[in-house]
């Protein structure tokens, strides 16, 4: 018998990630349905080890200048950084940064497949489904971390029981000074 120690590797769509779980969320009526709240990015990195003993973490996230410390700091962490080129545009009033990695994140997926036996995919962007639908089929699929329960594409909904939440955890992964 030889090492059946199985190898995990998380592919995270960091905005995907930092904004579910960052803004409130409201119903029709303005009703705040959800409370939003900052995540620790390390207390992220440590719990994906622990509970489903990752082997690496790339996260996928825009490359803006001024960003560098944080950069920085999620390497430090342990993260395995993806850049996409990020875009600026306006609409009169505000400015705004558009680095969407969803082409980058399925990509290295791939790349990356033969490396690893399970994969955990984190976001509730349903423009993920073809690749969860794929990693399941070849049993590869260990979990899909949802970023907000309360917002995730309807597409994934055929997937729950691989569905873990974030925002279930926030005591865990509440950013604490």
């Amino acid at each position: 018998m030889g090492n059946t120690k199985k190898v995990t590797y998380a592919f995270i769509d960091s905005q995907n990630l930092n904004l579910s779980v960052l803004y409130d969320l409201t119903n029709k009526s303005g009703k705040i349905i959800y409370q939003g709240w900052k995540l620790d990015f390390e207390r992220f990195f440590i719990y994906l080890k622990d509970k489903y003993k990752v082997n690496k973490s790339y996260l996928f996230i825009g490359r803006v200048d001024g960003n560098k410390k944080l950069y920085r700091f999620l390497k430090g962490v342990g993260y395995e950084l993806i850049y996409k080129p990020t875009i600026d545009y306006g609409d009169g009033k505000k400015k705004f940064t558009k680095g969407n990695v969803d082409a980058e994140l399925v990509l290295h997926t791939m790349i990356e497949f033969p490396n690893y036996d399970n994969a955990i995919i984190v976001s509730g962007d349903g423009d993920y489904f073809c690749l969860i639908e794929y990693l399941e089929t070849l049993n590869k699929l260990s979990q899909i971390v949802i970023p907000n329960k309360y917002s995730y594409s309807s597409l994934l909904r055929k997937y729950r029981p691989y569905m873990v939440f974030v925002t279930d955890l926030k005591a865990k992964l509440e950013y604490r000074n």
